[in-house]
């Protein structure tokens, strides 16, 4: 099946053109929001040729297609839904006139199913929505970070080279001004005016060219009153970046009614801009610096107080996560961890334990592979054991283990093992993005071999509990068919 027909089944069976309110991509999902989840087909979804999986999170519906294939179809997708990625359309004009009370009902049992959990759902994906788009420049400056870092292991005679420091510089930029494009993101996401919140976001850059930040005269640096104290950014730049983004959109909407239209375009902005500065110096740095300061303090105790514990809980529970697309809220956490300036100096400690998840999962369609007679269900791990091995982890998961159930409980077990290998070996990572043997070029420069070894330990976790307690030949056959075909 070529993209464009695959791009067509999966815009029918999501209710059509009329029923997409917007669409966008991440790293390996197609991710949908649709206006009427009761239109959605997801049993037929799941069966296209070239769908991996589907995740649905009460109106948003995530469609698992793998790295690279995703881009090329979410473009197909785009031109046939008429919306770029990222926008959205209104539904403000759309009447539904519902006569027929099996369909009332149903409706009703479809907003009863997804009441309770929508508010979790919504926090976590608008979540996602605010970093994932920040993904692509994060991992490139984490890679020349790590790049520049070698070269100052090897010699410091780069020092006075022009394409040395630029490398340098842009890994900086991407680091520093970062809250500028969270700022910017959030605001988008919480919906007002995106560049608003980029300017307030830019408050919580540390910049010594700041005018609230320099030295006036003889006087020194201003004095702010209230805290009585010179105006500093911190260490919560990044939460402050995000929580500034929901009081700019509110303050924005509240200045625009009481404006008169005919000074709105002029004057709302201006206002908007001073009252959310007032409370980003007093209140949203501060608690940004506090909530930074008590998530380093939660995460030193959980990595060198509960040490092999937690290692093996945080990689067990990873794919669970991943399988019901809530792992990228954990975006912002390693952003805060990878940050040169932060308090780990860059080096993310966590990193590892989840990645060594993926090969738990690897381990286990090993095999899997090892035990079954089953042919369709060898031809399909041939295919995603690879895919597996290099970072790439849904096909294996929605097209095998999650399935099969019990290879996807013992894949996790097996993890924990890579996990606990991480913790001891103190492995780190400086940046994110990259998964599987892929992450070797992430990991600390000098670690690779160790990250090898804790990679080796999840693998033999997974490949054992697999073996001995997760192969049924019952389970396999019903899914996939008779052994011989």
């Amino acid at each position: 099946m070529d993209k464009e027909e695959l791009a067509q089944d999966i815009l029918e069976f999501l209710g059509n053109r009329e029923n997409i309110e917007e669409n966008t991509t991440c790293m390996t999902r197609l991710r949908v929001k649709v206006f009427d989840f009761s239109k959605v087909n997801v049993s037929e979804l799941k069966k296209v040729d070239g769908v991996l999986g589907v995740v649905c999170n009460g109106n948003l519906v995530q469609i698992v297609l793998g790295a690279g294939k995703v881009d090329r179809i979410g473009k197909n997708f785009s031109e046939l839904t008429k919306l770029s990625l990222n926008e959205s359309r209104s539904n403000d004009n759309k009447k539904v006139d519902i006569k027929n009370e099996d369909i009332k009902k149903i409706l009703i049992k479809n907003k009863k199913n997804f009441e309770n959990n929508r508010k979790f759902q919504l926090f976590f994906q608008k979540i996602a929505n605010i970093f994932v788009p920040l993904l692509p420049a994060i991992i490139a400056a984490g890679l020349l970070q790590g790049a520049t870092n070698t070269i100052d292991i090897v010699s410091s005679n780069f020092q006075t080279i022009w394409w040395y420091q630029l490398l340098k510089t842009i890994s900086w930029i991407s680091f520093t001004y970062l809250p500028v494009f969270v700022g910017i993101n959030a605001t988008k996401e919480f919906g007002g005016t995106s560049i608003l919140g980029g300017i307030i976001g830019a408050l919580f850059v540390q910049n010594e060219n700041m005018p609230i930040l320099k030295n006036i005269g003889n006087i020194g640096k201003v004095i702010l009153p209230i805290v009585n104290k010179n105006f500093y950014v911190g260490a919560g730049g990044l939460f402050s970046a995000l929580l500034i983004g929901f009081f700019v959109v509110f303050v924005e909407k509240n200045v625009r009614k009481i404006m008169p239209d005919i000074l709105s375009k002029i004057l709302t902005p201006v206002f908007t801009l001073i009252i959310c500065g007032i409370i980003a110096i007093f209140v949203i740095l501060p608690l940004g610096e506090i909530i930074t300061n008590i998530l380093f303090l939660f995460l030193n105790f959980i990595y060198n107080k509960t040490g092999i514990i937690s290692g093996f809980v945080i990689s067990a529970c990873f794919l669970p996560l991943v399988s019901m697309g809530l792992h990228q809220a954990l975006i912002p956490i390693h952003i805060l961890l990878n940050d040169p300036l932060g308090a780990t100096k860059g080096i993310n400690y966590f990193m590892p334990i989840i990645i060594t998840a993926g090969g738990g999962q690897v381990g286990a369609g090993v095999a899997l592979y090892v035990k079954t007679k089953n042919k369709k269900l060898k031809k399909i791990l041939k295919d995603t054991i690879p895919a597996g091995i290099l970072g790439m982890g849904e096909p294996l998961m929605y097209g095998v283990t999650l399935p099969l159930k019990k290879p996807f409980v013992t894949a996790c077990l097996g993890s924990g093992f890579g996990g606990i290998a991480a913790v001891m070996l103190h492995l780190g990572t400086i940046t994110q993005g990259v998964s599987g043997l892929l992450a070797l070029l992430i990991v600390i420069p000098g670690s690779q071999l160790l990250f090898l070894l804790a990679m080796f330990f999840s693998y033999l976790g997974g490949f054992v509990l697999t073996y001995f307690w997760g192969v049924d030949e019952g389970k396999i056959c019903e899914i996939y068919g008779e052994v011989g075909k």
